[in-house]
């Protein structure tokens, strides 16, 4: 993967704090905000499969009664129609 150049600015106390876990951690500043970014970005990708999965069990019934059972067990009466 290719690397970019970025500059970023930010208060003393936050920069020596980054300094001071990426050293704890044995690794770059450079490299720990990497990585803090893509937890980050991980971390959306699961609140929005978790916040999809609310909404497909807060709504099941609704599915289960216009396509029909899902596997897992609705209350439809109906099938999935096929692709």
């Amino acid at each position: 993967m290719a690397k970019t150049q970025m500059n970023v600015r930010v208060d003393e106390t936050t920069a020596q704090a980054a300094r001071e876990r990426a050293l704890a951690q044995g690794v770059s500043v450079n490299r720990y905000i990497e990585e803090l970014v893509q937890r980050d970005a991980a971390e959306v990708g699961r609140s929005f499969v978790d916040a999809a999965a609310d909404f497909m069990k807060s709504y099941e019934h609704l599915f289960a009664e216009e396509f029909g059972p899902s596997e897992t067990g609705g209350n439809g009466s109906g099938s999935l129609p096929k692709a």
